[in-house]
């Protein structure tokens, strides 16, 4: 079997839950003319609660439960948050659902949307990857609360990665081309990954590098969708209320599914 004992009745949902996320969240784009910001906004607050919470309740006790050495982890979580980092300086923070605004004598650069097209690949591919959970780091139950954050997290970032691609590539047949190859970036990390495990070419301890890795990059990513939220940080009692409305909903999720 090609997913191995473990993962073949298990993996292809996500798959195909990742895949259309991306794809029906990048064509609406084209049937939206206007964005209600606001509403928009309060999204974005809503899935980088959820991630940030799974983060803290979710991975990081899994992660520090393992054999490796926890210093060795927290470094590894400090990589993969530089690492989202450094991909920002690429995706013009797209990944945190930033909407491309056309401005006057703005000037077409395929090359731009191509470079943000990477980055956000890279993004997808590694989270992809840490949806394989193997029975050796995922250990206390079988959540669907990661799951569940990446759809939340992947719907506004691939909405604003067509906004980009429909403003920087001047033909629309290969701006959607763009996005399917965006949509199976997720898929194909999450199939490789459990590929991998599954014939015993990656071991735990490798897997779990790459789980802390990527979860340095949820704790970049959602901080900073929560923090830019508001303008000079100032006190919003509805972004404050759906913050914590998606930390309830995450806990909820975490404790009772």
């Amino acid at each position: 079997m090609l997913f191995g004992r473990v993962y073949y009745t298990t993996m292809p949902t996500p798959i195909y839950i990742l895949f259309l996320t991306a794809l029906i969240a990048g064509a609406v784009a084209f049937y939206v003319p206007k964005l209600n910001t606001g509403t928009y906004k309060l999204w974005l607050v809503f899935a980088g609660s959820y991630l940030f919470s799974i983060t803290i309740i979710h991975i990081f006790p899994e992660l520090f439960s393992q054999s490796l050495d926890p210093a060795k982890v927290g470094i590894c979580v400090l990589i993969g948050f530089f690492l989202q980092q450094a991909l920002e300086f690429l995706s013009s923070g797209v990944e945190h659902g930033h909407i491309h605004v056309h401005e006057k004598n703005h000037q077409h650069k395929e090359s731009s949307a191509i470079l943000v097209l990477v980055a956000l690949c890279v993004h997808a591919f590694l989270e992809g990857g840490l949806l394989a959970h193997p029975r050796t780091v995922n250990h206390h139950h079988d959540s669907n609360t990661l799951l569940w954050g990446i759809v939340l997290h992947k719907a506004p970032e691939a909405f604003a990665l067509m906004s980009v691609l429909l403003c920087e590539v001047k033909s629309r047949t290969r701006a959607v081309f763009f996005l399917f190859i965006f949509a199976l970036a997720s898929p194909l990390g999450l199939f490789l990954s459990d590929y991998l495990l599954a014939n015993q070419w990656m071991t735990s301890q490798a897997f779990t590098i790459l789980f802390a890795i990527v979860s340095g990059n949820f704790l970049h990513i959602s901080t900073t969708i929560v923090f830019e939220s508001s303008a000079d940080h100032k006190f919003n009692a509805r972004k404050m209320g759906v913050a914590v409305f998606a930390t309830a909903i995450a806990i909820a999720a975490e404790l009772f599914l």
